[in-house]
């Protein structure tokens, strides 16, 4: 990887649909239509085709179905990368599906591990038993979801530096703002990483609202982009050879505590 290299990364927050897959990438596709040669990686919200549903037998989708072939189309025709999580079903089972989709390679995924059991996530949905980590013009980038924010030893997993960019796709509601705030910075500064964080506004079907907050971070935990609360489409670039430098003079993660994380 050359220490030269740049990411441009694009942070969507917008309103979901409520159980409206069609509608949503409809609006979707007129909303990223410009960034055609004009971004490296486009970052939706979680299950960005329904919002944070339960309704898994009514509305999770087969592998290659309408959303994963909608996502494959989009990195080809952006000639981009994309990700965003998606209500899957895979056997008789139901994940929360963070895509990773490529303009010339097969379609990846992450499947959400922590599964919020206050919405009763973790009776609906099938937990996912490891992480991903995508190599992505020059980055390695780890895709996770919502929830997972919380839960700072999945987030590290090792005390090995093994990724540049961490990701939250997100629907986190208002009233938990500024633990969303406040947990996106803390990610970034004990893990000397990237961090971008994405989550929807407006209201869901259930009336519960979301502010958005969607934000980049350097790994300072210094704000590169601030969304705010309304429906915004904001790039920013991230510089490889900084992160790198910042790394070697602040190797803190070599005095960090060694682990097994258990699966």
């Amino acid at each position: 990887m050359a220490d030269s290299a740049r990411l441009r990364v694009t942070l969507v927050q917008q309103p979901l649909v409520w159980h409206d897959a069609a509608a949503n990438r409809d609006h979707f596709d007129a909303l990223l239509a410009p960034l055609a040669g004009n971004t490296d990686l486009i970052v939706l919200p979680e299950m960005f085709t329904t919002g944070f549903s339960m309704d898994v037998e009514q509305f999770a989708e087969e592998a290659g179905g309408p959303t994963s072939q909608w996502l494959e189309h989009k990195a080809r025709d952006l000639r981009t990368a994309i990700t965003g999580s998606v209500m899957s079903k895979e056997g008789s089972h139901f994940y929360n599906r963070m895509f990773w989709a490529e303009p010339d390679a097969s379609l990846r995924h992450y499947d959400k591990r922590h599964l919020f059991r206050m919405a009763n996530e973790h009776q609906r949905f099938t937990p996912g038993e490891g992480a991903l980590t995508v190599a992505w013009r020059g980055f390695r980038i780890c895709p996770l979801v919502c929830y997972d924010l919380r839960f700072p030893v999945f987030s590290r997993r090792r005390t090995e530096l093994e990724y540049d960019v961490l990701i939250y796709a997100a629907n986190w509601p208002a009233p938990r703002r500024q633990a969303w705030c406040a947990l996106l910075k803390a990610r970034a500064i004990e893990n000397l990483s990237y961090v971008i964080g994405v989550n929807r506004v407006g209201t869901d079907g259930k009336n519960l609202p979301y502010a958005g907050d969607s934000v980049a971070h350097d790994f300072l935990g210094e704000p590169l982009a601030q969304l705010g609360s309304e429906p915004a489409v904001v790039t920013v670039e991230l510089d490889l050879a900084a992160l790198r430098a910042f790394r070697e003079r602040f190797p803190a993660h070599l005095d960090a505590d060694r682990f097994t994380l258990s699966t």
